[in-house]
Formats: structure tokens, sequence, C-alpha cells
């Protein structure tokens, strides 16, 4: 896709999937922003249409108002952090803060984010479809145990860090939300639910995450 879009960035995604994030870190910077939906129970993110805007046929994907057209959360939040430095989004670059908020960005991104699709989805793992349940669980025992370590590494009150608010709090907060696990997080993760809390009440955030995040709507994964 190609053009300038003067008057904000368009996001492509769903509600309750991967694409939460981003808008929400747009929300915080306070830029301008059209949503286009892509409907994952119809497969929309599968059709030729938005494989030429995005090939991976994932959410989310962002459209510059330059016309760039950016994919994989953590690399838009980075590249928004750095194209918005005065929200703040992350401690100053060279600190040890920001050296946790990118460390745990990523451990969630990349130990936790995975998982969704296999708990989700286990008969895409399973070798057989009578073990697919054995795989489910197996990948839910994971994603509590990785989880623990990402509540034990919580230093500030309520968010991640004693700095305050970052990009990692959002990523925590929707990443948290899904496999469902809630019984099991709100019983072991007392930081995590705060934080989670913490973000959905901030004013920037508080709109987009209530609209993502209806009681009765259950999480897309694409």
């Amino acid at each position: 896709m190609s053009g300038v879009h003067k008057l904000g960035y368009v996001l492509y995604g769903s509600r309750r999937s991967g694409s939460l994030v981003v808008e929400l870190a747009l929300s915080e910077i306070g830029v301008s922003y059209e949503i286009r939906d892509i409907d994952l129970d119809d497969g929309a993110q599968r059709d030729e249409s938005y494989a030429a805007i995005n090939p991976q046929r994932k959410i989310p994907t962002l459209i510059t108002p330059s016309g760039e057209t950016l994919t994989e959360s953590v690399a838009i939040l980075l590249t928004l952090d750095e194209r918005h430095s005065q929200a703040d989004l992350l401690p100053p670059p060279g600190s040890t803060e920001r050296a946790k908020a990118l460390r745990t960005l990523l451990f969630v991104a990349t130990e936790l984010y995975p998982i969704v699709e296999i708990s989700d989805y286990p008969e895409r793992f399973a070798p057989t479809s009578d073990s697919a349940p054995a795989v489910r669980e197996v990948a839910r025992a994971i994603w509590r145990e990785r989880w623990l370590l990402v509540e034990r590494s919580i230093g500030g009150d309520p968010f991640l860090l004693p700095w305050g608010f970052c990009l990692s709090d959002l990523y925590i907060a929707v990443v948290s939300r899904w496999a469902q696990q809630d019984s099991w997080r709100s019983e072991n993760a007392p930081k995590i639910e705060r934080l989670t809390a913490a973000v959905a009440s901030r004013s920037a955030t508080a709109p987009v995450w209530n609209r993502h995040n209806p009681e009765s709507l259950p999480k897309r994964f694409s």
C-alpha cells in the first residue's frame, strides 16, 4: 500500500486481537488514526486484498501517515516510540529501566504470545485429534509458569517499573487476558491484575480497552 494518509495512521486489526496493543499505544500518543476492521471470524486476513497490504496475512498492520507499511506488533511499538518520543512510552535510552522494559516486552512477545495459538488451536499441533486436549493442557501449564516469572519481575506499583507507565505495561495487559486463564490469574498473579486494571483505567486508553474487552467477548487469534 502506498500514498500519504494526511489524517493520521491506519490500523488494520480486529477486536480482542493483537492489534489492541498498537491501538492503545496510538491512543497514549494522542495521534489521529483510523481503524479498518479485519473480520477474523470470516477469515478476512487471508483474503488477497489484505495480502496485498500484508503478505503474511496477519494482524496488526499499521500504515503510517507517510504511507509506510509496518507489521509485527513489537516492531510497530518500538517504531512509534522512536517517532513520538515526546509521549515517553519507554524510559530514556541507555537506562537500566529501559533495558528491563525491553527485556520484559520481548519475553512476553516471544515466550508467551506464541503459546496462545497452541492453547486456542491445539489440533494444529497435536499428532492426533485425541491428543489435542493434552497438548492444550501442556501449553497452558507452560503459560502459567512463564507468567509467574513476569509477576515476580514487576517492581513498580502498579506498573512494571518504578519509573512509571511504559509500553511493556500495555503488552502485559493485553496478552495476559488470553488463553482462558482468568480464574488462575486472579488467584496467582495479583501484580499483573493490578497492572492491567491500571492500564484499563488510564484516561487515554480506557475507551479503547473497554471497546475491546466487554466481558462476554472471546479473544480471537489470527
